[in-house]
């Protein structure tokens, strides 16, 4: 609601003078002392994170205190980046968008840097693996577009759409083309190429793989709804999962809402079109009754199937969800509700499998439905007495929020979500209380350094402070958000 029409109700006046009172409160003087000391913070921070942080214009997960050990999901050297987040795309993001916010020239080029990173780990396949190494040597491992001849026979060339890898150096540069005014060719091509490739690689019936190299033969894969199989095994047989129709971790809500930016941006219907065609294998997707949810991913037979060894063909109670979400999305973005069409039965199967506490186990027995869980040692269980402690085996059910969401949408029709946030007019009592908190945590050399382990040194390793690039990115934005809205 707009300020100018709060004066028309007493409630309203009051409401507005409680929030111009919060900002009021911090004196004119105050205000434009704050707004430099932001400035000031933000500069400091992505100087530090661009001379003394990055490696060729990228990063990685965490450092230590003294950048002397470094990680992303793995030990890294000084001469590897990372792709998947929070790695050099969400560190490039935080400062293109810094740019955006203050008009400061030297944030674009920190993303731009970012940029041309990426386009240095770009593969001939189109997209992107988890990492990105500089050495020499370990750059023959990888079939890189810009080394040409240089890579191994054999080199790596399989672009990953997992964990948001691809999807999100494919958002950076997508945006930094067009705060680029279009007019860079290396990132204008970089983006196309990537866009291109990935739309070669999705299958006839609208899905995309985990991992890709080459456009799939069509007669392989015949356009066909879910079943069930008549059995399955009970151990993992192994094989080359990656190349199953896959919505594990989102990968295929991400590479939908890729398409969509991509139509925004460049205007070219068929990325809106790529993305309708993924949006109708999840249709296709939705098992039958008397489970009309989703599996984390589909064999060419479009059954459930195994992925890894903990990863077993089931109906999912995490990924449902996403896909739920996703199709919420995709309605807004087209209209079309046949996309809602499946909604209404899957939240009331997956309302009748909540646990007790209200939460969903991720993976739910074909036809029986009893929740499966594994041991330690890997063994399928129905139990949940000895997990494994790095997967979630149970996950938060968010069924009230989706089904309000999807409600919402039946009575007021499709309407397109912003594709960022709107401003606040006037920075808020609480932002203001969250850039003081960020300056006051800013150290002298323009780190956020914070007590913490790196997670991939083993229990001898020494670390106690560590740099997280989860905390850069975190604390640029709300310093973004906030110059912003007090101006520049």
């Amino acid at each position: 609601m707009k300020t100018g029409r709060a004066s028309r109700s007493g409630v309203a006046r009051v409401l507005v003078a409680a929030v111009c009172l919060g900002w009021s409160s911090l004196g004119w003087a105050g205000q434009a002392d704050l707004r430099h000391q932001a400035a000031e913070a933000l500069l400091k921070a992505t100087r530090f994170f661009r001379q003394r942080v990055a490696t060729e214009g990228g990063y990685l997960w965490r450092y230590s205190e003294d950048l002397s050990r470094r990680e992303g999901e793995g030990k890294a050297s000084a001469t590897t980046v990372w792709v998947q987040p929070p790695g050099t795309p969400s560190v490039g993001m935080a400062m293109l968008e810094a740019y955006l916010a203050t008009g400061e020239e030297y944030y674009l080029d920190g993303a731009r840097e970012a940029g041309y990173c990426l386009l240095r780990g770009q593969l001939e396949s189109g997209g992107w693996t988890y990492r990105i190494e500089f050495d020499p040597a370990q750059r023959r491992r990888y079939r890189y577009r810009t080394d040409g001849a240089g890579a191994r026979p054999n080199a790596r060339n399989v672009s990953t759409l997992d964990d948001n890898t691809t999807q999100a150096a494919l958002h950076l540069l997508m945006r930094l083309d067009q705060a680029l005014g279009f007019k860079d060719a290396r990132i204008h091509e970089g983006a196309e190429y990537a866009l291109q490739r990935l739309m070669a690689v999705q299958y006839p019936n609208g899905a995309w793989p985990q991992g890709c190299e080459r456009p799939p033969d069509p007669a392989k894969h015949p356009v066909k709804k879910a079943q069930y199989p008549e059995s399955w095994p009970r151990v993992c047989p192994g094989g080359d999962y990656w190349l199953y129709y896959t919505l594990n971790d989102n990968a295929l809500g991400d590479t939908i809402e890729v398409m969509f930016e991509a139509w925004r941006i460049y205007g070219k219907r068929e990325y809106m079109d790529a993305a309708r065609r993924a949006a109708d294998f999840l249709l296709l997707a939705q098992m039958p009754e008397p489970q009309p949810a989703w599996a984390q991913q589909y064999d060419f037979e479009m059954h459930p199937a195994w992925a890894r060894k903990f990863e077993p063909p089931a109906i999912t109670g995490g990924e449902s969800q996403g896909v739920l979400r996703t199709l919420l999305e995709v309605y807004r973005q087209t209209g079309d509700r046949k996309y809602l069409e499946p909604i209404p039965r899957a939240i009331a199967y997956l309302r009748r499998c909540e646990l007790p506490g209200g939460r969903l186990a991720r993976f739910y027995e074909l036809k029986t439905n009893r929740p499966l869980y594994f041991t330690r040692k890997y063994e399928l269980t129905y139990r949940d007495d000895d997990l494994p402690g790095h997967y979630a085996f149970q996950v938060p059910s968010r069924l009230d929020a989706i089904e309000a969401e999807y409600r919402r949408l039946m009575a007021n029709g499709a309407a397109p979500r912003p594709a960022k946030p709107p401003r606040p007019a006037k920075p808020s009592p609480s932002l203001v209380a969250q850039v003081k908190a960020v300056i006051a945590a800013l150290d002298d050399q323009g780190r956020w350094v914070e007590n913490g382990k790196l997670r991939y040194h083993g229990k001898d390793d020494p670390t106690q402070r560590i740099i997280d690039c989860q905390t850069f990115i975190a604390n640029v934005r709300v310093l973004s958000t906030y110059l912003a809205a007090a101006g520049r």
